[in-house]
């Protein structure tokens, strides 16, 4: 259900800028059958819109992850921010922490994250998933509230134009179970990858494709590749099977395309093994998978195990976390892009005023945004050759779509608990009853 923190609070601070009300909507947005070596997207998948409004009535926004377990742990946090003041930022998270207590959500969990494939999941990372989108919320609200864009509360913008790559994916043509058909049709092999990359082209101007591997045994994934690198000479290209090979297969892979990829994402899961491919390679290994907070960062870069790394603002706990994650990674000389799970406008929005002012964003950024055909902002975001404008409008730059929002939030209301969490291993079960999630590595 809809969760409202609507208590009055006077801020002897700075009147105005004080939260006054929190609103927390969960929803399901369509999403198409996309395959990955955990299994296939369900029909729809669970966000969060938060909302948080000052005492002038000024209402920012933000989204994140929208599963149950998010869930049990932004609803304590909306009543505490309750009579903070809207730019107090870095206690997002011991706040969180604190507001959680003894609930589900805050013990973790010691399974593989399926949404953003992120490792075994702790409580630290579930609460900084949750943190980032009320981070955003109260930037946007900052931001509208002083008359400025978010990225010049962020120190100001570096580039104009942020770049993102055309995210391709091995797909179906519609689910097995129901759900919303598109007309992208299937995508189970290089004819089907090249052809969708062309529409990519065609529709967005994207001049650089990442393909999500660990769906197919490397050989057929290599092809894939080939092809792609022979329809689009000198383009930069990516792979990422989400750590489903062997450090022998990794290399092999590493191998055969060194040659023509730009770099290759989480051939191998964990620090050790990705250090291993890393030390017998000259293909740089990116990842979002073994670095993903503080703590992660040391092994791998002092190991050499990764030469990019795939920032997430949902990951690390908002814009600002993102920012010195970058700083880190200018330090040790590692190159730095962005990571991207299915997602709508607002999440896009902060991306890209993040993105703006990193002054080493060195690669585009990768984004889900083409696959969504639902948002709730009113204006859907544009690409024009493969870029999007940094908005200089006060906030984010976006305006919520109320009646969007409430149709997004009934279907979750009446789903009968199917969707309410990821699990693409579920979802693929829909069309192969035997299907257990492959153990790693799977090749």
């Amino acid at each position: 259900m809809k969760t409202h923190a609507n208590v009055t609070h006077v801020s002897p601070q700075r009147p105005g800028l004080a939260i006054a009300e929190v609103r927390l909507t969960p929803i399901l947005i369509a999403d198409p059958p996309l395959l990955n070596t955990q299994g296939v997207h369900q029909p729809y998948t669970p966000r969060l819109i938060v909302e948080v409004v000052t005492e002038d009535g000024v209402a920012g926004v933000g989204e994140t992850y929208g599963d149950t377990k998010y869930l049990d742990i932004a609803r304590p946090l909306a009543d505490a921010l309750v009579g903070r003041q809207v730019g107090e930022l870095n206690g997002l998270d011991r706040l969180a922490a604190e507001a959680c207590g003894d609930s589900p959500a805050a013990s973790g969990a010691d399974t593989v994250d399926v949404g953003g494939l992120r490792g075994v999941q702790t409580s630290g990372k579930l609460r900084l998933s949750v943190v980032s989108g009320f981070e955003v919320a109260c930037l946007d609200a900052l931001g509208k509230s002083l008359g400025l864009p978010v990225h010049a509360l962020l120190g100001g913008k570096v580039r104009d134009q942020v770049e993102y790559s055309a995210y391709l994916f091995y797909r179906w043509a519609e689910h097995p179970a129901g759900g919303r058909r598109d007309d992208w049709g299937a995508a189970v092999d290089p004819a089907g990858v090249v052809e969708q990359a062309r529409r990519f082209v065609r529709d967005y101007g994207f001049a650089s494709f990442k393909l999500k591997g660990g769906v197919f045994p490397p050989d057929e994934e290599i092809a894939a590749i080939k092809a792609l690198a022979r329809e689009f000479p000198g383009k930069p290209l990516r792979l990422d099977p989400n750590g489903a090979w062997s450090v022998e297969t990794s290399l092999q892979v590493a191998e055969e395309l060194g040659d023509v990829l730009e770099y290759l994402e989480d051939p191998a899961s964990g620090t050790d093994r990705m250090a291993q491919v890393a030390a017998r390679t000259g293909t740089p290994l990116a990842t979002n998978m073994c670095v993903t907070t503080v703590p992660e960062i040391r092994e791998a870069f002092t190991r050499g195990a990764v030469q990019v790394v795939l920032s997430d603002h949902h990951y690390w706990g908002g814009l600002l976390a993102t920012r010195e994650l970058a700083a880190i990674c200018r330090a040790f000389g590692v190159g730095l892009s962005m990571h991207s799970n299915t997602h709508l406008g607002i999440s896009l929005a902060a991306m890209t005023h993040v993105a703006a002012t990193v002054p080493n964003l060195d690669y585009a950024c990768d984004s889900h945004y083409p696959w969504q055909t639902e948002d709730v902002i009113t204006r859907r975001h544009t690409f024009r050759d493969g870029r999007l404008p940094v908005s200089d409008a006060p906030g984010l730059g976006v305006e919520l779509d109320r009646d969007a929002l409430a149709a997004l939030h009934k279907r979750w209301l009446v789903d009968d608990g199917t969707m309410r969490d990821r699990d693409d291993a579920a979802a693929m079960r829909k069309a192969d009853p035997e299907w257990a999630t492959p153990a790693v590595p799977r090749w």
